[in-house]
């Protein structure tokens, strides 16, 4: 199943069909002013990498997998965890610093939505590594149309 980020626009898909088909570590999927649909694939024993965002809500819907989430105050108190698998669901306060990693032993299926928007519109990073590089070099910005909260802190990676 090929997904075209026609954002803002109208749209439908099946998102359990892409999810589960989806081989790239993101792929933005519809992007809205108020919020982002981003599909994501995690390699066994890799994660999405420890992190918060000052700014922006988080929900994560696992759609095939397995893996643990944590969640907590500060990367070095998080005192939140749970295994999760195909169903689950996790929701993300702005500002929570949080992990999912792949716990089992095939990809890590699951989307992700964004509120405000995230990424760049119609990203597609095939890596991790890709994901990074597109962060740090600013050509992972969400577009200028999305509403983006006045004066909200940079994301927080660790490491």
């Amino acid at each position: 199943m090929s997904i075209q980020d026609n954002g803002p626009k109208p749209n439908a898909f099946d998102i359990e069909t892409a999810t589960v088909q989806n081989d790239n570590y993101r792929a933005v999927a519809w992007t809205g002013k108020f919020l982002q649909v981003t599909l994501m694939s995690i390699p066994p024993g890799e994660s999405i990498g420890l992190e918060a965002h000052p700014g922006t809500d988080q929900f994560l819907r696992v759609d095939a997998g397995k893996g643990r989430c944590v969640m907590g105050p500060d990367k070095d108190d998080l005192d939140f965890q749970q295994d999760v698998t195909d169903g689950w669901s996790i929701q993300v306060p702005a500002g929570t610093w949080h992990d999912v990693i792949n716990t089992g032993d095939e990809p890590l299926r699951l989307y992700t939505i964004y509120a405000p928007s995230h990424h760049a519109a119609g990203a597609v990073q095939p890596s991790k590594e890709v994901a990074e590089e597109a962060e740090e070099s600013g050509a992972d910005e969400p577009p200028e149309w999305t509403f983006q909260p006045e004066n909200s802190e940079p994301d927080q990676h660790a490491g």
